[in-house]
Protein backbone atom coordinates (compact mmCIF):
# COMPACT_ATOMS: atom_id res chain seq x y z
CA UNK A 1 0.00 0.00 0.00
CA UNK A 2 2.99 2.67 0.82
CA UNK A 3 4.11 1.89 -3.02
CA UNK A 4 0.67 3.12 -4.23
CA UNK A 5 0.84 5.85 -2.25
CA UNK A 6 4.15 7.17 -3.16
CA UNK A 7 3.44 6.59 -6.82
CA UNK A 8 0.23 8.77 -6.70
CA UNK A 9 2.18 11.43 -4.73
CA UNK A 10 4.80 11.33 -7.61
CA UNK A 11 2.71 11.67 -10.09
CA UNK A 12 0.79 14.45 -8.40
CA UNK A 13 4.17 16.48 -7.98
CA UNK A 14 5.40 16.16 -11.56
CA UNK A 15 1.82 17.25 -12.42
CA UNK A 16 2.02 20.25 -9.96
CA UNK A 17 5.66 21.41 -12.00
CA UNK A 18 4.72 21.01 -15.46
CA UNK A 19 3.95 24.30 -17.18
CA UNK A 20 0.03 24.85 -17.93
CA UNK A 21 -1.12 27.00 -20.86
CA UNK A 22 0.58 30.76 -20.85
CA UNK A 23 -1.80 33.51 -20.91
CA UNK A 24 -1.12 35.39 -23.91
CA UNK A 25 -3.43 38.55 -24.90
CA UNK A 26 -5.03 38.29 -28.64
CA UNK A 27 -4.98 41.26 -30.72
CA UNK A 28 -7.72 42.00 -32.90
CA UNK A 29 -6.86 42.78 -36.13
CA UNK A 30 -8.59 42.77 -39.39
CA UNK A 31 -9.36 40.05 -41.03
CA UNK A 32 -6.86 40.50 -43.42
CA UNK A 33 -4.51 40.51 -41.03
CA UNK A 34 -5.53 37.62 -39.07
CA UNK A 35 -5.57 35.74 -42.23
CA UNK A 36 -1.86 36.31 -43.19
CA UNK A 37 -0.85 35.70 -39.30
CA UNK A 38 -2.44 32.13 -39.16
CA UNK A 39 0.51 30.47 -41.25
CA UNK A 40 3.18 32.88 -40.35
CA UNK A 41 2.13 31.48 -36.60
CA UNK A 42 1.71 27.59 -37.30
CA UNK A 43 5.48 27.71 -39.63
CA UNK A 44 6.67 28.61 -36.13
CA UNK A 45 9.76 26.21 -35.02
CA UNK A 46 8.44 23.92 -32.45
CA UNK A 47 11.28 25.45 -30.25
CA UNK A 48 13.12 29.14 -29.22
CA UNK A 49 16.14 28.99 -27.35
CA UNK A 50 15.91 25.71 -26.29
CA UNK A 51 12.49 26.19 -24.48
CA UNK A 52 9.14 24.12 -25.69
CA UNK A 53 6.20 25.21 -27.83
CA UNK A 54 3.24 25.47 -25.29
CA UNK A 55 -0.12 25.82 -25.33
CA UNK A 56 -1.52 29.51 -25.05
CA UNK A 57 -4.83 30.53 -23.35
CA UNK A 58 -7.28 31.53 -24.57
CA UNK A 59 -6.22 29.39 -27.43
CA UNK A 60 -5.66 31.46 -30.69
CA UNK A 61 -3.88 30.93 -34.55
CA UNK A 62 -2.24 34.58 -33.45
CA UNK A 63 -0.38 33.44 -30.92
CA UNK A 64 2.10 31.31 -29.62
CA UNK A 65 4.48 30.79 -26.37
CA UNK A 66 7.59 28.78 -25.53
CA UNK A 67 9.62 27.88 -22.02
CA UNK A 68 9.52 28.68 -18.72
CA UNK A 69 8.99 31.88 -18.27
CA UNK A 70 7.52 32.16 -21.29
CA UNK A 71 8.49 33.78 -24.74
CA UNK A 72 5.41 35.16 -26.18
CA UNK A 73 4.61 35.62 -29.75
CA UNK A 74 1.04 37.85 -30.96
CA UNK A 75 1.04 38.09 -34.68
CA UNK A 76 -1.69 41.24 -35.96
CA UNK A 77 -0.81 43.79 -32.95
CA UNK A 78 -0.69 47.51 -33.54
CA UNK A 79 2.68 48.91 -34.09
CA UNK A 80 4.26 50.35 -30.54
CA UNK A 81 4.39 53.86 -29.59
CA UNK A 82 7.59 55.46 -30.47
CA UNK A 83 7.87 53.09 -33.41
CA UNK A 84 7.62 55.12 -36.34
CA UNK A 85 10.28 57.63 -34.76
CA UNK A 86 12.79 54.84 -34.29
CA UNK A 87 12.51 53.68 -37.86
CA UNK A 88 16.41 54.30 -37.69
CA UNK A 89 16.90 51.78 -34.92
CA UNK A 90 15.50 48.97 -36.98
CA UNK A 91 18.46 46.31 -36.42
CA UNK A 92 18.20 42.88 -38.79
CA UNK A 93 18.05 39.49 -37.85
CA UNK A 94 18.28 37.12 -40.68
CA UNK A 95 16.79 39.16 -43.53
CA UNK A 96 13.80 40.57 -40.93
CA UNK A 97 14.07 43.75 -39.38
CA UNK A 98 12.83 44.53 -36.03
CA UNK A 99 12.73 47.42 -33.60
CA UNK A 100 13.36 46.51 -29.57
CA UNK A 101 11.64 48.25 -26.53
CA UNK A 102 12.90 47.46 -23.44
CA UNK A 103 10.29 46.90 -20.67
CA UNK A 104 10.40 45.78 -16.88
CA UNK A 105 11.11 42.14 -17.42
CA UNK A 106 13.03 41.92 -20.87
CA UNK A 107 12.49 43.20 -23.96
CA UNK A 108 9.33 43.56 -26.69
CA UNK A 109 10.50 42.73 -30.66
CA UNK A 110 8.27 44.12 -33.42
CA UNK A 111 9.02 43.34 -36.94
CA UNK A 112 9.55 46.69 -39.19
CA UNK A 113 8.83 46.55 -42.89
CA UNK A 114 6.39 43.60 -43.06
CA UNK A 115 2.80 43.60 -43.92
CA UNK A 116 2.20 42.51 -40.43
CA UNK A 117 2.90 43.22 -37.30
CA UNK A 118 5.08 40.35 -35.06
CA UNK A 119 5.71 40.63 -31.60
CA UNK A 120 8.14 38.35 -29.27
CA UNK A 121 8.33 39.08 -26.21
CA UNK A 122 11.42 37.83 -24.15
CA UNK A 123 11.93 37.58 -20.41
CA UNK A 124 15.15 39.14 -19.34
CA UNK A 125 16.66 35.73 -17.99
CA UNK A 126 17.17 34.95 -22.07
CA UNK A 127 19.71 37.58 -22.00
CA UNK A 128 20.80 38.50 -24.71
CA UNK A 129 17.35 38.58 -25.42
CA UNK A 130 17.46 39.27 -29.02
CA UNK A 131 18.86 35.33 -30.01
CA UNK A 132 15.40 34.32 -29.79
CA UNK A 133 15.13 36.39 -32.84
CA UNK A 134 16.96 33.61 -34.95
CA UNK A 135 14.54 30.93 -33.83
CA UNK A 136 11.87 32.30 -35.55
CA UNK A 137 13.46 34.99 -38.29
CA UNK A 138 12.65 32.19 -41.03
CA UNK A 139 9.23 31.60 -40.57
CA UNK A 140 8.60 35.60 -40.51
CA UNK A 141 10.93 35.78 -43.66
CA UNK A 142 8.63 33.16 -45.36
CA UNK A 143 5.31 34.03 -44.48
CA UNK A 144 5.03 37.82 -43.70
CA UNK A 145 5.95 39.55 -46.70
CA UNK A 146 8.58 42.70 -47.08
CA UNK A 147 7.30 45.75 -47.81
CA UNK A 148 10.03 48.27 -46.67
CA UNK A 149 13.92 47.05 -45.97
CA UNK A 150 15.76 48.12 -42.79
CA UNK A 151 17.61 50.91 -44.01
Amino acid sequence: MPRVLLAALGLTLLAGCSPGPVPVAVPSPAPEVAAACEPLVKALPGEVLDGERRETEPVSPLTAAYGDPPIEVTCGVSPPAGMAQAQSQCFEVNGVGWFAKEVDNGVIFTTIGRKVYFEVAVPSQYAPEANALTDVSDAVHRFNELVTPCT
